[in-house]
């Protein structure tokens, strides 16, 4: 039994399969925020997917047991979060109300079962595990790989790095694969996946598992990730979403006014680097360690050259992803003797900045996980 206690329970009510007209809404291991008053959003989602529901924010304290009852019993269920889309608008909605933590309907059951990322459980008639697999050998492989001849799966450890393949596809029937040579994690994988496609692949028909095996064969390594993952934690609702948005510790805040130069030194010499910002996952991780800072902007490892006139991570990311403030354009910026460098705005928008590299403010290193 759950004995912490949250200043907000956030619970679902089902609607009928029809469109609506008013509202936004989406959530993960825990909401990041707290709200002053009760009031709700409604989510428009296509009712092919799955049947549209309210979420509702209500500033109560109950432990997770209290609050599942109390949603049970007032509305249908603690909420359960079903993807990425759902995730951000949920943040957007509760990032001006909410100022601390949230029930949400995830909880850890007794049993871990098999499931895919994209969602549902997978069938054991559809299964294609090599000899001997799932083994868990280590007491650490809750993920899996399939092996580049004949497309067996291997469980693995999900720290392990490989190459990955991701799918995009309005229905089942109708897919798009794609192949990435580089190595993720699984769960790296899966961030990838989610933000620039749909998800890692499920592989649920012989017709799938054949496409990919071919594929696998012309490629120059010997396993990949696929989104077939092992874990015992459980919606409320007991629905088969498989979505997770766990809080991510590689991020951490800096409540030190340094020059960029000096907060790039300081991470580089304590932790990893200054934090690239390369998507909009981590734009939302960012979002919610920046908030703390005692400086209105926070320094990241953005800078610009006028030599060559571009911006760059000073980690080396591509710089794809952008999330500028209206007219600060990253084009054309003023070649004085002081260079300029990105930061995020502390609070409102959160949206980045070009500001002199000899400015003192708080800054975002990552670190390493464990």
């Amino acid at each position: 039994m759950l004995t912490c206690f949250a200043p907000l329970v956030l619970y679902r009510e089902r609607q009928q399969c029809r469109s609506e007209s008013s509202g936004s809404g989406s959530g993960a291991k825990k909401t990041q925020h707290a709200a002053k008053s009760i009031f709700f959003f409604t989510l428009l989602v296509s009712v092919s997917a799955y049947v549209p529901h309210r979420y509702h924010f209500v500033n109560q304290s109950k432990n997770w047991t209290e609050a599942q009852n109390y949603c049970r019993q007032t509305y249908t269920d603690l909420a359960t979060i079903n993807n990425m889309d759902e995730m951000k608008k949920l943040n957007e909605a509760l990032k001006d109300v909410v100022k601390s933590s949230a029930w949400i309907g995830l909880k850890r059951g007794d049993t871990g079962r098999w499931q895919w990322s994209l969602g549902g459980f997978y069938s054991v008639k559809d299964s294609n595990w090599n000899k001997g697999e799932p083994n868990n050998d280590g007491r650490n492989e809750f993920c899996v790989a399939m092996k580049k001849y004949w497309g067996k799966w291997l469980d693995e450890s999900c720290g392990r790095q490989f190459p990955f393949v991701c799918f995009d596809g309005k229905n089942y029937y109708r897919r798009y694969f794609y192949f990435f040579m580089w190595c993720h994690s699984w769960h790296d994988a899966q961030r990838h996946c989610r933000l620039h496609h749909r998800d890692l692949t499920s592989v649920r028909n012989k017709s799938e598992r054949k496409q990919i095996e071919h594929a696998v064969k012309i490629l120059h390594f010997s396993r990949l990730w696929i989104g077939l993952f092992n874990e015992s934690w459980e919606w409320s609702d007991k629905s088969n979403a498989s979505f997770r948005y766990w809080e991510s510790n590689k991020l951490i805040l800096i409540q030190k006014n340094r020059t960029w130069r000096e907060a790039l030194r300081y991470c580089r010499e304590n932790h990893v680097d200054l934090v690239s910002v390369h998507s909009e996952e981590i734009q939302l991780w960012l979002k919610d360690v920046a908030q703390n800072a005692s400086t209105d902007h926070v320094w990241l490892g953005l800078r610009h050259t006028c030599t060559l006139s571009f911006w760059f991570w000073v980690g080396g990311e591509s710089f794809c992803y952008q999330n500028w403030v209206t007219g600060d354009a990253p084009e054309g910026e003023d070649c004085s003797p002081v260079e300029r460098t990105g930061a995020v705005q502390a609070r409102g928008d959160q949206q980045w900045v070009s500001l002199p590299e000899n400015q003192t403010l708080n800054f975002i290193c990552i670190r390493y996980e464990g």
